[in-house]
């Protein structure tokens, strides 16, 4: 299927939008304004006693699992094997088979109104997925940003697997920069939601606000038992543009964001936390923000979606065109970041765990930013320690 026309603008449109450096890092050339209130450094959040894993790791490419995919940005391991890709330009979601290659389109997502970074984004399997069979996704609509639920019936034939999406939660502001849009269940089967303040800085410190969150939900969309703030999705604020949600082995969130001129953030996130987007961009010595455990400049990273794996948060960067590797010790870091295939493969926008020490990478190549090669965009399968 052909890009839409949104795509082809992308580049373009953007170079016109000031103030603004998403996944594209730091703000256009000639405009690097910055917050009002510019933080100072401080130490990165006390470590617990837990043994970290060691300081350097390795990562090794075992393969490309396949090629030719279109704008890919959310990607769902299917129980038994497959891979669920959803396009964000195409507002597709198809299936590969992990041990060919191969592609079927399951069908396109309608109301889904692709433009500037906005489009069909993350996606996940329902806690229930052996026995429920639903698809979930987060995307852009004339109106919002949203998210749905649809059946997968992989019985029925090619484009035509999909059913009807059922909105779950709508509301989410949109923009044609900072849509937000990883969504993941937790441990607790609950359904994390990271947002963007979509270009309006003064959502992201208003909890009332849908915009700069991690939203915590029930399944069918309902703020979940146990928000830090009573009858409200909102389970942390003060977020610019959260692009990665991952776990660790102790169920403790981590979340990555896109910083603006300055730094982009990896954070440890506690229920009702303040991560101090306008106020802080980075780490910040007022204690009523919490300060990221990991930081980079913003044309090292531009991060996107994050995995756990050995120990360490794998986070993949976009401008950076690298894998950074964060080891962790409990909630703070225990080594310096380690990157790992700079420039090999250009862009790089969502990682996830695939069980052991593998982990599987999407290259996003296609998105309007990128320099697209022979057989972009991929799905690579690596090995970690």
């Amino acid at each position: 299927m052909q890009r839409r026309a949104a795509t082809a603008a992308l580049a373009t449109a953007l170079l016109l939008t000031a103030g603004c450096s998403s996944d594209g890092g730091g703000a256009p050339d000639g405009d690097r304004s910055t917050p009002a209130s510019t933080p100072a450094r401080s130490s990165p959040p006390q470590r617990d006693a837990e043994q970290g894993p060691p300081a350097k790791g390795t990562v090794t490419v075992v393969r490309t699992v396949a090629t030719g995919l279109d704008s890919p940005w959310g990607l769902a391991p299917l129980p038994g094997g497959g891979l669920l890709v959803s396009s964000r330009d195409d507002a597709t979601i198809t299936r590969i088979d992990e041990k060919t290659g191969r592609k079927t389109e399951l069908g396109e997502v309608p109301g889904v109104v692709p433009e500037g970074e906005g489009g069909l984004l993350g996606i996940a399997l329902s806690p229930g997925f052996a026995s429920d069979h639903m698809v979930y996704a987060y995307f852009t609509s004339a109106s919002d940003n949203r998210v749905v639920r649809m059946l997968y019936d992989a019985k029925k034939p090619a484009g035509e697997q999909l059913g009807a999406p059922d909105t779950v939660f709508r509301g989410i502001p949109k923009g044609f920069v900072h849509n937000g849009g990883r969504i993941a269940f937790g441990p607790d089967r609950m359904l994390y939601v990271g947002t963007g303040e979509s270009g309006d800085t003064s959502l992201s410190q208003d909890k009332k606000s849908l915009g700069g969150k991690i939203l915590r939900l029930t399944p069918e969309g309902e703020p979940a038992p146990g928000n830090p703030f009573p009858d409200s999705p909102v389970y942390s604020y003060g977020h610019r543009n959260v692009q990665g949600l991952a776990w660790d082995g102790k169920q403790r969130l981590f979340a990555a964001e896109f910083g603006q001129n300055t730094w982009d953030e990896l954070n440890a996130i506690e229920p009702g936390g303040n991560y101090g987007w306008p106020e802080a961009e980075g780490r910040s010595d007022d204690a009523q923000y919490r300060s990221p455990l990991a930081q980079w400049g913003t044309d090292e990273a531009s991060p996107s979606g994050i995995a756990f794996a050995a120990g360490s948060v794998w986070m993949a960067g976009l401008r950076g065109e690298r894998l950074w590797r964060v080891p962790l010790k409990g909630t703070g870091a225990a080594a310096d970041p380690q990157a790992f295939l700079e420039g090999d493969h250009g862009r790089l926008r969502t990682v996830v765990a695939a069980g052991g020490d593998r982990l599987w990478l999407t290259t996003s190549n296609t998105d309007g930013r990128g320099d697209p090669k022979d057989g972009d965009d991929r799905i690579l399968e690596l090995r970690v320690t």
